[in-house]
């Protein structure tokens, strides 16, 4: 590491991806850590597909299995799966969701495109979400129930179909979903049968309150920026889907706990005094599911993303996580699919350039140890080298 002639600490890409891979569990997987520890490390886990958000947990593990991650989140409840960054579903640790909730609350609203005299004023969200946390204390309601529920307490306006979703049209309550999750006025429970269910998460933190807000967004944006920095107010914004201008807002707020630093020429940031930095890159190959928190939280994308991965690995607006993707040495270098039936799982590896002797004998540790995490038989198909990669 050097020092640039203004003063900031000079660094590569190389380095900050190796520093992403320790941080988040992606040199070596740890033998140690519980599901909520990795998940913690992770600013949270995406989703929205849960088995994906499962094996991004597993693969950090050494011995993880399916059955022991699904055990932390619906028998052990050391975690919770609600709504996270961006208003999209994550897994979370339990015991770090009053800071989320004092976070995530503070954050402006986005309107997702709705026309005004369509949305729910500041006091309607209020009304829906206190009716929300009524309704959830002590059961759990499938998304029709919970809809009864809230319009009974509040009023027709509520159940008002004119929120577009799916060539359908949701009642107007529904708005304000995932704003009660960033409240804590309500998260998921188990499945019945089918369908989806929500609940409240006092019934798993009896104690539950959400933080002060300040605390809560300098814990926030430091964990951020321990796991994904060195980064920018815009690379925050866009992981949050908040508003540029209050993410500058927030780092001017906290300059004096902030440090700037150089990668290849660019100012981004560290917390203060948080710059050790591998001196070289780490290698290593992993199989990432759809939407890993490192592909949806790292930037700069052209770093990430180089050449053919752009093209095959992002969506055409530019958007992380909608493919499973090989990553190698902290870099997309592939893609992937699977497919089970029965007990085999059948994984079909696309590599976006040849592998070494060295990668290939780690991805098929890769396979394996998704096997294990499954428990089922993994057989590893390599696709041909898609051409043009890196033109």
């Amino acid at each position: 590491m050097m020092r640039s002639t203004t003063g900031e600490l000079s660094l590569s890409w190389s380095q900050v991806t190796a520093r992403r891979l320790v941080r988040q569990g992606l040199d070596i997987p740890s033998q140690s850590a519980r599901p909520a520890d990795i998940v913690r490390a992770l600013c949270g886990a995406h989703a929205q597909v849960v088995s994906a958000a499962f094996w991004s947990i597993g693969l950090r593990g050494t011995s993880l299995t399916s059955t022991e991650v699904k055990d932390a989140l619906w028998t052990e409840h050391s975690l919770v799966k609600t709504f996270g960054p961006r208003g999209t579903v994550h897994l979370l640790a339990t015991q770090d969701l009053p800071l989320w909730a004092g976070a995530l609350s503070a954050i402006p609203p986005s309107h997702n495109g709705h026309r005004k005299e369509v949305r729910l004023t500041p006091e309607q969200t209020d009304e829906v979400i206190k009716a929300i946390a009524a309704a959830l204390v002590d059961t759990e309601l499938t998304i029709d129930e919970l809809s009864d529920a809230v319009i009974a307490a509040t009023g027709p306006w509520a159940g008002e179909r004119v929120m577009p979703a799916f060539n359908d049209m949701w009642p107007r309550w529904r708005m304000a979903l995932a704003q009660a999750g960033f409240r804590g006025a309500l998260c998921f429970g188990p499945n019945r049968g089918t369908k989806v269910t929500y609940t409240s998460p006092r019934r798993f933190l009896p104690a539950f309150a959400p933080l002060e807000e300040r605390r809560a967004l300098v814990w926030l944006l430091k964990s951020y920026l321990s796991a994904y920095g060195p980064a920018t107010p815009q690379h925050f914004a866009q992981w949050l889907n908040a508003p540029r201008s209050w993410a500058r807002e927030l780092f001017n707020a906290l300059s004096d706990e902030l440090e700037e630093v150089s990668v290849n020429g660019s100012l981004a940031w560290v917390v203060a005094g948080d710059t050790a930095f591998p001196s070289s890159s780490l290698q290593s190959v992993r199989l990432l599911p759809y939407f890993d928190a490192y592909i949806v939280g790292s930037q700069s994308r052209e770093l990430l993303f180089p050449g053919q991965a752009a093209q095959r690995a992002l969506t055409p607006s530019g958007q992380a996580g909608n493919y499973p993707v090989l990553l190698i040495n902290g870099i997309v270098a592939g893609v992937w699919h699977q497919r089970r039936s029965g007990r085999w799982l059948d994984i079909t590896v696309e590599p976006f350039d040849q592998l070494t002797a060295i990668q290939r004998h780690e991805l098929d540790g890769q396979v394996e140890r998704m096997g294990a995490f499954l428990n089922t038989q993994p057989r590893l198909t390599l696709g041909p080298v898609i051409a043009g990669a890196h033109a």
